[in-house]
């Protein structure tokens, strides 16, 4: 099969590495990809925003599935295009899309079917969800209501600070069009985590337990960026939790999107908060999480490829998908000053001798190559991921990795998995 990839980051590279292992890719594309795909498939100057310029393309090389990696291109409509055209593509159509697109959208759905998520209001009027934050107080969340690369997000924790988000996001627009709408809603506390399946509209598959760590700084300080590290599994999903999540929101929402005339085929995520064992929705994606997709798809065992065909040709119901028992850690290098401004250009240094650690993969996000050199090109640069038998060796082997890497202003955060240690060591 000839496959192409839509994407350039972490996630992209971790669905090439493990396509790249199926007896079933004859050959493999990505679009625009990054220097680190361009080791294991040929990579295309096509952006994921170009849709119909994609579309040309899988026609002309005759591209037998196509795996859409970011958002942007699902909201978008590239699914559409694609299927107009008789090409087959892995991936949510544009009116499915919306879950993710609009945070209004999903809050009204998650209402509507009573799906457990933190009471909210929607705003397009600035002086109006200002007078609601004076109504209701601190702390709450302010959320852009569109895309916004993982980052239209704020935690506000006093009154200052939410009337703050909200006039940058409607009045300043930092986040462009997306921060037009606003959703103001409940701070929730507890745990969070991520939940995964595949989804073909009628069977929901669970993939592996995970979890995400959105602020820049150790201890979850800073601003949310697009993702600083991640696990698998996350032990806070205990057995039973996984079962709350499946019934209450995992296979209700598929349900809902299907009454509601959006028929969700692709992956289904949802970002929860757990609390006291309850499990409440935080926000949907359509799409495999980055960096989650690292850790998850080196714990996958067995073949990728014809999970996302089942899904595509709506006989999910006939493949079983497994899982490695060993944990994965995943942690993300960034630039300095990443999520605001960064330098580009440094060369790295280091990137062979991580490689060479039994049980490591390096994932690249925001490299290029400068000669035979690499250089660092973007927010995140790399994911250095590992799996091991335990989750404090995966761990440590990961942060070994990534003490072999450097480049100038290099950032990564210290204490990725140690909820998961602080949880197993209480037995939980």
């Amino acid at each position: 099969m000839r496959i192409l990839v839509v994407g350039s980051g972490g996630r992209e590279h971790a669905l090439v590495w493990k396509l790249k292992q199926s007896p079933l890719a004859r050959q493999l594309f990505a679009a625009p990809g990054n220097a680190g795909i361009a080791q294991l498939a040929e990579c295309v100057a096509i952006g994921p925003s170009e849709v119909r310029r994609l579309a040309d393309f899988a026609t002309q090389k005759q591209i037998d599935l196509t795996v859409v990696g970011p958002e942007l291109p699902l909201t978008l409509g590239i699914v559409d295009e694609f299927e107009a055209r008789g090409l087959r593509i892995f991936g949510t159509s544009r009116r499915a899309a919306i879950l993710e697109g609009s945070k209004i959208f999903a809050k009204h759905l998650m209402r509507k079917y009573k799906i457990p998520t933190g009471f909210f209001q929607t705003f397009d009027r600035l002086e109006e969800a200002h007078r609601y934050i004076h109504d209701v107080g601190a702390p709450v969340v302010v959320k852009a209501d569109g895309l916004a690369a993982g980052k239209g997000v704020v935690v506000c924790r006093t009154v200052p600070e939410a009337l703050d988000a909200a006039t940058r996001m409607m009045e300043q627009q930092v986040f462009g069009d997306a921060g037009s709408r606003v959703v103001i809603e409940e701070y929730l506390t507890g745990e969070e985590a991520s939940f995964l399946a595949f989804s073909d509209g009628e069977t929901v598959i669970p993939m592996a337990s995970s979890q995400d760590h959105k602020p820049v700084f150790d201890g979850d300080q800073g601003p949310n960026t697009g993702g600083m590290g991640a696990y698998s599994p996350a032990p806070v999903i205990s057995d039973e939790i996984h079962r709350a999540v499946m019934e209450r929101i995992m296979i209700p929402t598929v349900r809902a999107m299907t009454a509601e005339d959006r028929p969700f085929r692709g992956i289904l995520y949802a970002g929860l908060m757990i609390k006291d064992g309850t499990p409440k929705v935080l926000e949907f994606n359509v799409r495999f999480g980055d960096p989650e997709a690292q850790p998850l798809l080196m714990r996958m065992d067995g073949d990728l490829l014809p999970v996302l065909e089942a899904v595509t040709e709506g006989q999910l119901r006939e493949v079983t998908v497994r899982w490695h028992s060993h944990p994965a850690v995943c942690v993300v290098m960034t630039a300095g000053g990443y999520p605001g401004a960064y330098d580009s250009g440094h060369p790295i240094r280091g990137l062979e001798e991580a490689e060479a650690i039994e049980g490591v993969v390096v994932f690249h996000a925001g490299t290029a190559r400068s000669g035979d050199t690499f250089v660092a090109k973007g927010g995140r640069v790399l994911g250095v991921t590992a799996r091991d038998q335990t989750i404090a060796a995966a761990i440590d082997r990961a942060y070994r990795a990534v003490r072999c890497i450097r480049w100038e202003g290099v950032h990564y955060r210290r204490d990725i998995g140690r909820k998961a240690l602080e949880r197993w060591a209480r037995g939980a």
